[in-house]
């Protein structure tokens, strides 16, 4: 396992529990305390984590992890993801992918897609977007989550003027039985507006995202066109919202 990787798989499962011992990691990552010392002290300089006399813990649990730090979580369930996301995208479809981490493995799907319109508020996204033979909308707005997504009143007026086929967004915290979290501000009113004016509106979610609950609620899935997940949901989930399509990847 590389070094990447069980940064990753510490960061995961400090998420989960906020605070664990060196020997528990051992234990689950089945590494050598000194190898595990140097990883977490290397994660600590870059701001990941914050060093206990004999454990570790999550800089804020309740605080939503930065981009970068995103970026390493939960990479294969992601991309897993987007692929299956990418094969709902016809050709001549106009798509909004929103600026999440979970959202920019699609990317590299898209190549062999014709006609395509994608609007993003995700500058790398539309950078590399930028390669492929489609058109590209950058939302505009001012950077909000450093390096490259972008919100603000801005993002919300030029969204409000598109009405894509299909969007495709994710978001940090979902429950079991089906509602999603609201993040407040411009964000809010961003999904709010693209939620409004698509035809088809997906989630893409993974384990690492389920909650009990959240506090301020954006939709349940009754307002999405489909859920595509790592996992299976609940049956009395499906049952609840028999018009959303509940699509489970697995390897």
């Amino acid at each position: 396992m590389s070094q990447k990787l069980r940064q990753e798989q510490i960061l995961h499962i400090l998420q989960k529990r906020g605070y664990v011992t060196v020997r528990y990691l051992t234990q689950a990552l089945h590494y050598s305390s000194a190898t595990i010392n140097r990883d977490l002290n290397t994660m600590q300089t870059l701001g990941l984590v914050k060093r206990t006399y004999g454990g570790v813990e999550a800089v804020d649990r309740n605080h939503f992890f930065p981009l970068p730090q995103r970026q390493l979580y939960m990479k294969k369930e992601k991309r897993r993801n987007a692929q299956a996301a990418a094969e709902l995208i016809q050709n001549g479809d106009t798509v909004f992918l929103d600026g999440s981490t979970s959202v920019q493995y699609i990317a590299p799907f898209l190549a062999q897609k014709r006609d395509l319109r994608v609007i993003t508020n995700n500058l790398r996204l539309a950078i590399e977007l930028g390669e492929y033979d489609m058109e590209v909308i950058c939302l505009g707005g001012r950077i909000s989550e450093r390096p490259h997504v972008l919100f603000g009143e801005e993002t919300v007026e030029n969204a409000l003027r598109y009405h894509p086929d299909v969007m495709f967004f994710s978001i940090n915290e979902i429950t079991a039985d089906g509602r999603v979290r609201a993040d407040g501000g411009c964000h809010y009113l961003l999904y709010r507006a693209m939620l409004k004016n698509s035809k088809k509106r997906y989630l893409l979610t993974d384990h690492s995202k389920l909650v009990e609950r959240v506090k301020r609620s954006l939709c349940d899935f009754g307002a999405l066109t489909g859920v595509i997940s790592d996992f299976e949901f609940p049956e009395e989930t499906k049952k609840a919202f028999p018009d959303t399509a509940f699509i489970c990847v697995t390897e």
